[in-house]
């Protein structure tokens, strides 16, 4: 009897022990819960750099951005955060209808979900490259809510503010120190010469091809009349050309720019010796400051042009008509007050493909 009593109370002994261990690891398992949560969220956080809250009524909107400062190669992470009590919809904006200086790489959205307070959070993120370096804004952005309840269905606005972004060179400003290097010295590679005399027939061979393509020439030469003309009359013809087209009434305004870009940078290559197509705007701006073939107002009307051209062929930048109108007068009094008759450009392939169209016509 005592043996069977002992074992009952060592039995209702481990039991609650049992109880209390269980009770142990279901709490140890909430605290490390818990604590992976407020690790998430201070991570988030710091993912950040700017953070802005603005707040009308029922609506409140969170606008981060993770940098301030960036190169041109980095791209820029924006988060569009809208929470609506019970009740309320909200609408978020169109992000691509306002961006200026930005492209949009990608985009996502995150979806809607229920923080403890009922409330709906949605949140949009988008991936932004800039096209140009300077001091640029994301723009404002303009949420809408309204009342499901009412009757009047009468939208509301809240309108966040701009953020600027820094966007630098990747020369930096090390750019006019930059310096190319000597070539290193000749190192002299063993060759086989078991077989020269094939080297021989191939070098023959080239030199003999040369002679007849300059002989080919010369003959074409005697007969051919060369012609040339000065850059600013090339550049009258292109821009006449352009205007028959009649691009912009046709609603081709992106392809109007870069026809007109092309006709500017091509009259700058021919006047002033300087390779302006070849060049991205920011690498012709560097090398017409240095080379200091113009004046200062007309590199100023110069870089305000190439930027706008920039503006509306990457950046989907819809201009005006009257900024269109702006943009042809200044290319043509530029070409009107830079141009000179000293230096002329061989223009004899150009003019005989003229004539054969005309004679195919």
């Amino acid at each position: 009897m005592k043996n069977s009593a002992v074992g009952y109370m060592l039995g209702k002994h481990y039991k609650k022990l049992f109880c209390v261990y269980v009770l142990f690891c279901c709490g140890m398992l909430l605290v490390c819960a818990g604590c992976e949560k407020t690790t998430v969220d201070k991570g988030q956080t710091k993912e950040f750099e700017i953070d802005k809250e603005y707040q009308r009524g029922p609506l409140t909107v969170h606008v981060r951005v993770d940098k301030t400062k960036a190169t041109i190669a980095e791209t820029i992470l924006l988060e569009l955060e809208a929470t609506v009590e019970p009740g309320f919809e909200a609408q978020m904006p169109k992000v691509d209808k306002v961006l200026e200086n930005f492209g949009i790489v990608e985009w996502d959205n995150l979806g809607d979900k229920l923080d403890e307070n009922n409330n709906v959070v949605s949140r949009y993120r988008y991936r932004l490259e800039p096209f140009l370096s300077g001091t640029f804004a994301i723009p404002a952005f303009t949420f809408q809510f309204t009342d499901v309840n009412s009757q009047e269905e009468k939208t509301h606005e809240l309108t966040t503010e701009p953020i600027n972004i820094e966007v630098t060179s990747l020369l930096g400003e090390q750019r006019a120190e930059l310096k190319i290097a000597d070539i290193e010295g000749v190192v002299n590679v063993p060759t086989k010469s078991s077989y020269w005399w094939i080297w021989l027939l191939i070098l023959s061979g080239t030199i003999a091809a040369v002679i007849f393509w300059f002989h080919r020439r010369s003959q074409q030469g005697r007969d051919l009349v060369r012609i040339f003309k000065p850059a600013h009359e090339i550049a009258y013809e292109r821009l006449r050309s352009l205007i028959e087209q009649d691009l912009v009434k046709t609603g081709k305004i992106k392809e109007f720019y870069e026809r007109i870009s092309d006709i500017f940078r091509h009259y700058i290559e021919h006047r002033f010796n300087l390779k302006a197509p070849e060049r991205t705007t920011e690498e012709f701006l560097a090398e017409l400051s240095s080379a200091n073939v113009l004046a200062k107002q007309d590199r100023e009307h110069l870089a305000e042009f190439l930027q706008h051209c920039d503006l509306v062929k990457f950046a989907k930048y819809d201009p005006t008509t009257e900024q269109i109108q702006k943009t042809f007068d200044l290319v043509k009094d530029f070409i009107e007050t830079t141009k000179s008759d000293e230096k002329k450009i061989d223009v004899t392939e150009i003019e005989s493909e003229k004539v054969m169209e005309v004679v195919s016509a």
